[in-house]
């Protein structure tokens, strides 16, 4: 029994140290402290992201390591063991056993999240448990949206046509944008802008607006204006509408003189008035027939910056030319060919002026016409002398018998009265 009491005092001194051993452990890991002291932090895209953790005092052996998200599916940011040296994840201050502080270089929207500063120690299957964490910090990335790109119709349009015209920008965040539109600083209505989600927490928009082309509007252009949260400025794209903007020309061709007298030279001037582009071909043509011309003539810019070509060609104007028909053929910017035409007239004879063929043949129908008027003068006259011929004749004979048979004094008995009727009759 001495033996045994004398042994008790001894067992309850090594139970009450192997009771205090754990104690021990347990009063170092309460001396640990975790200090994360960011609730939240936003940066710029493509900026350094800078997220602080420091610890104190003593724990059990176990890595620090920082992780993007808590529970399932959440993913190590940074594990001292496992260091990438082309990873945009470094340590602030490298070897330290108490400042965790970690570097995100070339932040982007995708990085946004909630990030825990975590310590481990070692457990019972010898795998790294949570120890204590901090209390997270919520990061925002925000994105600036691309410059403004306003984008138009492939093919140009005429005045007085209704044009769409669309501006997009993408990449931002947060999703709020607002958009405006002008016209030479005017500003116009638009349709309201369509934005969609392209990426994690990252956002694309696209505005359209419909314009009516003018004649004027060579030198107009289309302006896009973004304003985000991000930019200190609002951005703007821009659009000429001359990229757009088509003018068909007016064509106008004009003969001089005309009418000609033959065998003189006429000009035929053509004058392509107020187009746009200034690309076009022009060429003549002689009752459907090319002529070359040599002197091929260049547009000209009018003070509006519509352009305006003239170009001539020189026809000499003999007999059988006479009518013929002259066109001016225009092309403009490969569209379908537009023409006007004039006619090559000669004149009149004036003075002996014209032609040889003309004045001959007028010559002989005049021939004609007198020649057949002197016939029937003639004709006339022929037949009156013919008839006065006769009669004289007739009076002459009569006479003659009368001279030759007088009648007797006195005057004749009934029947030689008839008989000398009878033989008039016979003679008549």
């Amino acid at each position: 029994m001495d033996v045994v009491a004398q042994e008790l005092p001894l067992m309850c001194l090594m139970l009450l140290q192997l009771c205090r051993e754990p104690g021990v452990g347990a009063q170092a890991g309460q001396d640990f402290s975790l200090q994360q002291p960011q609730d939240k932090v936003t940066v710029e895209a493509g900026e350094m992201l800078t997220l602080s953790c420091t610890t104190s005092g003593i724990a059990g052996p176990g890595p620090v390591m920082w992780l993007k998200g808590w529970g399932i599916g959440n993913k190590t940011v940074y594990d001292l063991n496992k260091q990438d040296p082309s990873s945009r994840v470094t340590r602030a201050v490298n070897r330290s056993d108490t400042d965790f502080t970690i570097r995100i270089r070339d932040v982007q929207p995708e990085d946004m999240g909630t990030y825990y500063c975590v310590k481990f120690v070692k457990g019972n299957t010898g795998d790294d448990e949570v120890f204590q964490h901090g209390r997270g910090t919520e990061v925002f990335v925000q994105a600036k949206p691309s410059p403004p790109l306003v984008s138009g119709p492939e093919q140009r349009a005429r005045p007085g046509q209704s044009v769409p015209f669309t501006c997009t920008t993408g990449g931002f965040f947060p999703e709020e944008i607002g958009v405006k539109w002008f016209k030479n600083e005017n500003p116009m209505a638009a349709q309201p802008p369509q934005i969609t989600e392209w990426r994690m927490k990252t956002y694309n928009m696209s505005s359209r607006a419909l314009v009516i082309l003018q004649k004027d509007d060579v030198l107009s252009q289309l302006i896009c204006e973004v304003r985000h949260s991000t930019l200190p400025a609002p951005r703007r794209g821009s659009y000429q509408l001359s990229r757009v903007l088509r003018v068909p020309p007016s064509i106008e061709v004009r003969a001089e003189p005309s009418p000609t007298e033959v065998n003189k030279t006429v000009t035929f001037t053509c004058l392509v008035k107020e187009f746009y582009p200034a690309n076009v071909s022009l060429s003549w043509l002689e009752n459907g027939i090319e002529i070359k011309v040599e002197n091929v003539s260049r547009p000209s810019e009018l003070p509006r910056h519509l352009f305006e070509l003239r170009s001539q060609v020189e026809v000499q104007a003999t007999e059988e030319k006479n009518g013929s028909m002259i066109t001016c053929m225009v092309v403009h910017d490969a569209q379908a060919p537009a023409n006007n035409s004039a006619f090559l007239w000669i004149s009149n004879p004036a003075q002996g002026a014209l032609s040889n063929g003309s004045q001959m043949a007028k010559g002989d129908n005049l021939l004609s016409s007198r020649l057949l008027l002197w016939l029937g003068i003639l004709l006339e006259k022929g037949l009156l002398g013919g008839l006065l011929f006769f009669l004289f004749k007739r009076m002459k004979r009569r006479a003659s018998e009368l001279l030759l048979y007088p009648a007797p004094p006195q005057s004749p008995a009934p029947g030689a009265a008839s008989q000398g009727l009878a033989t008039a009759s016979s003679d008549m």
